[in-house]
């Protein structure tokens, strides 16, 4: 008989963090689980700390990679997968003992949701910058399906670790090896084919950063990657039925936006701004506009491109105010 749930587990030279990550999985109070540990080629103890983890605990099992990198680990754990949900987790962190119960009993309690992510709390708490609060803070209020999908263009609203979608739906759509970020790119797709993704609104994944994480190391991950991946969808999805969009916002946001959009033949018609400076001026052949003046364009799709949450807010509830609506209208993205 399959197990209730199956977790995709690659590792990489990841023996020092590796036995509190198996530990905090054998605790889970839902018992009925597999964990599928992939070894991608690592130099390291951490074949030999799995191998052990498996002698002790049938319910684990060493699946060896070929060193390919996270994708196509991915991918050959994937393969191992017995259960119809799969929980991910990565070998530098470790879950809370509810997690995935919780995560299992809002999927089958919820059938339309192909997947749900949990909230997180990033370690070791010393050595967080403002800005990883900040992306802590933003997360944590990222709470249902309608918050995953309205937040989808500012970052990844689900880190990947949190996550446990159904099996069968993420063998359809799989991981993708193109250049940049994994997790997002197929949360971005997931969303796009009409899927929703929800939240357990509980911390319920401790999150390890540091230095040696993909994120920071890897270039697949790097900001510029991570906005080429948004841009793409962004010109698939929201606008793909023209060249022409609004731009509000031309800080650096914004133009780190646009020049992604530029590469994907997607060039603002307008562009709307605050700053004193830039009113009536135009830029790359955009004429910059006041907001009040939005009702009055062409109707075109508004992408909005500021880093703040409070700035985001507030130009929310101006679109709105002006009868524009989200996720039709207007998307905002940073």
């Amino acid at each position: 008989m399959s197990p209730r749930v199956s977790v995709l587990l690659p590792a990489r030279d990841a023996a020092a963090t590796l036995p509190v990550c198996l530990e905090s999985i054998r605790r889970q109070r839902l018992s009925d689980f597999e964990c599928v540990v992939v070894d991608d080629a690592s130099t390291d103890a951490t074949a030999a700390v799995a191998e052990c983890a498996a002698g002790a605990d049938a319910r684990f099992r060493l699946v060896r990679g070929a060193g390919r990198g996270l994708v196509a680990a991915l991918r050959t754990g994937l393969a191992e997968c017995r259960a119809p949900l799969v929980a991910r987790m990565d070998a530098d962190d470790w879950m809370h003992r509810d997690r995935l119960g919780a995560q299992a009993h809002a999927l089958e309690e919820t059938p339309d949701l192909a997947g749900v992510g949990c909230h997180v709390r990033i370690q070791p708490r010393s050595a967080m910058r403002p800005g990883l609060r900040e992306y802590e803070t933003w997360l944590r209020a990222i709470d249902s399906p309608a918050a995953v999908r309205r937040e989808r263009w500012v970052e990844c609203p689900l880190p990947h670790p949190s996550w446990m979608l159904r099996t069968r739906v993420l063998r359809e759509l799989g991981y993708r090896d193109v250049g940049w970020p994994e997790d997002y790119d197929l949360l971005l797709r997931l969303l796009a084919s009409g899927r929703s993704l929800g939240v357990v609104p509980r911390r319920l994944l401790g999150w390890r950063d540091g230095s040696a994480r993909l994120w920071r190391t890897h270039p697949a991950y790097t900001p510029g990657r991570f906005l080429a991946c948004k841009a793409h969808h962004l010109a698939r999805g929201p606008l793909r039925h023209g060249e022409s969009y609004v731009l509000w916002g031309y800080g650096e946001t914004g133009k780190n936006l646009r020049r992604a959009l530029a590469a994907e033949a997607r060039r603002p018609a307008f562009i709307v701004e605050l700053h004193p400076g830039r009113l009536g001026e135009r830029i790359h052949g955009a004429p910059v506009v006041r907001p009040e003046r939005l009702p009055s364009l062409p109707r075109l799709p508004i992408v909005t491109a500021v880093s703040g949450a409070f700035a985001r807010g507030e130009i929310r509830a101006q679109l709105r105010r002006m009868g524009f609506r989200e996720d039709v209208d207007f998307w905002c993205a940073a």
